[in-house]
């Protein structure tokens, strides 16, 4: 599958909580799913901090399948913010992409800062 597959997929899952709020009308959506995708991601880090705290670093085969269920959580919600914008996942990856690559083409990879 592909990233245009799963985000036409993934849309027709997506339900979104109503809001009376005006403020929240316009955007809600997008508030929605980057707040779960803090949340998932939140979860991927305790997946893996339990692979320290009980695992003693080693990824068993059932903690390694725990956090690539919760990857799948923030691709989803990835894949519904990129819908809100109106941006398709190619362009977001090849983005992404043309980014790091440029950074690495520069000897910019590690350090701080958006764009450098």
């Amino acid at each position: 599958m592909n990233f245009q597959e799963y985000q036409d997929k993934s849309k027709v899952t997506a339900v979104f909580p109503s809001f009376e709020a005006a403020v929240y009308q316009k955007n809600h959506n997008l508030i929605y799913t980057t707040l779960g995708l803090a949340g998932e991601s939140g979860e991927v880090v305790e997946k893996v901090k339990k692979v320290f705290r009980d695992g003693n670093g080693e990824v068993s085969e059932s903690r390694r399948q725990e956090i690539i269920k919760e990857l799948g959580d923030v691709l989803w919600y990835v894949s519904q913010i990129a819908t809100e914008l109106g941006v398709s996942l190619e362009e977001v990856v090849s983005q992404n992409i043309e980014k790091i690559y440029s950074r690495k083409d520069r000897g910019v990879i590690q350090g701080d800062g958006d764009n450098r």
